[in-house]
């Protein structure tokens, strides 16, 4: 087996009470959001594993090093329209212009002669520019005439021409490391004639979820037991990011069996994400249990629904301790724990971009913690995007969740919102 960031030497020697006390807020009873992020990110020492992949197989993967380009884009002085290549020297300002044509260039087929004084060349968009030739005549403009061209007064010179190396010149970056690929990435180093890339490998995560009263699927429901939905949400999201998965199943509230499954995950991931056993009461079993395998810091966290959470190692992984409550477990994962698995992977974390919307209605907000409130966003009959709050925002109720397409973030130290006020929003597309 591989070995992991930390097996190999990258541990960056700093405990988590050391890294916490550096920070504003950081001995605060209950840590900010942005606090508690900024801890995690300290802590993490990204992989370095890299492998080659094709291009074809590189959608999602995180590029493992700068990517220069080789060539000039465009290789040459291009058409970007179809019409006539013309030399600027020959047009008159006032007056239309009779050109002789002398022949044509198309894209791959480009004109091989040489233009005179007073001659002109029909060019198609993206065509090699004939030597001696700066400007574009689109055909709208022009007429034809037999084996002429009359060109009207009021061209610019340069009109309608791509230089060599304009969309990028040889040498310079074309996509650097960190970089999660996209399909528009592909399309641009294929542009290039680059058909492999070095990637680091992908992430492993190990997960599962704690409670004797949890059941997977398939399995009878006893008295008092529910079905364990939060392993369904977490293997979703976590393949939102492209990382191996190792399923642990449900681990009983039992010491033994716990540390038995933080020894067995630490050993095949490079982190470990655990939901419930975090809470107040449950903290203390969790606690003394990751005192045998571990460094661990169990936090208040000023945020809502998510204020339990727990951050830390065990042996070589990182450690993600999530509340059980499913709509807690979704937003701590999306707003605290996605972008440490970004950078655990080599990649540049990638902010959740907000966008501005009205609220429809009135929300109740307490200054001092951040909140996230399901939303449904939708533009109103002005033509504005606006919120409405989705159903019961209990962090137990995942319904309201499903039904939600946002989530309005309400900042630590904002108060009550009034309708019609502005809120920053995040669509779960691409998210969930």
């Amino acid at each position: 087996m591989n070995q992991t960031a930390f097996e190999a030497g990258q541990h960056s020697g700093r405990s988590l009470a050391d890294i916490l006390a550096s920070l504003p807020n950081g001995q605060a009873a209950m840590l900010p959001v942005a606090t508690a992020r900024a801890a995690i990110a300290h802590s993490i020492v990204p992989i370095k594993d890299t492998e080659w992949t094709s291009l074809r197989e590189g959608l999602g993967r995180v590029l493992a090093q700068d990517i220069a380009s080789p060539i000039d884009v465009p290789a040459h002085d291009n058409s970007a329209m179809d019409g006539f290549a013309v030399r600027s020297i020959d047009l008159l300002s006032d007056v239309p212009t009779r050109l002789q044509v002398m022949g044509s260039a198309h894209a791959g087929s480009p004109f091989s002669g040489q233009l005179g004084q007073g001659q002109a060349v029909r060019i198609m968009t993206g065509a090699v520019m004939p030597a001696g030739c700066d400007t574009v005549v689109i055909q709208e403009s022009a007429t034809v005439e037999g084996d002429s061209v009359l060109i009207p007064a009021g061209q610019l010179p340069g009109q309608n021409r791509r230089l060599k190396g304009e969309d990028l010149a040889c040498g310079r970056p074309a996509v650097l490391q960190g970089r999660h690929l996209r399909a528009s990435d592909l399309g641009l180093l294929a542009s290039l004639g680059i058909g492999e890339i070095a990637v680091h490998r992908r992430l492993r995560v190990a997960f599962f979820s704690t409670g004797n009263e949890l059941r997977s699927l398939g399995q009878t429901l006893d008295p008092g037991c529910i079905y364990d939905s939060n392993r369904y949400t977490l293997h979703g999201m976590l393949n939102r990011l492209g990382v191996e998965l190792i399923d642990l199943g449900v681990v009983p509230d039992e010491p033994d069996a716990l540390e038995s499954a933080l020894r067995s995950a630490s050993q095949q991931a490079d982190a470990i994400i655990s939901s419930g056993g975090v809470s107040v009461g449950e903290a203390d079993f969790t606690r003394a249990v990751m005192s045998r395998t571990g460094e661990v810091a169990f936090w208040t966290i000023a945020m809502r629904p998510g204020r339990p959470m727990a951050f830390g190692r065990v042996g070589a992984a990182c450690y993600f301790g999530l509340p059980g409550n499913p709509v807690a477990v979704m937003v701590t994962f999306l707003f605290l724990v996605r972008d440490a698995l970004i950078q655990l992977g080599g990649g540049t974390p990638r902010p959740l971009l907000p966008m501005r919307v009205r609220s429809a209605q009135a929300i109740r907000k307490r200054p001092g913690r951040t909140e996230y409130q399901r939303a449904h966003i939708e533009i109103d009959d002005t033509g504005e995007w606006v919120a409405r709050i989705a159903g019961n925002q209990g962090s137990g109720v995942l319904r309201s969740m499903s039904e939600a397409n946002a989530m309005v973030v309400l900042a630590h130290d904002q108060g009550d919102v009034s309708p019609g006020q502005w809120v920053e929003a995040i669509a779960f597309e691409g998210l969930l």
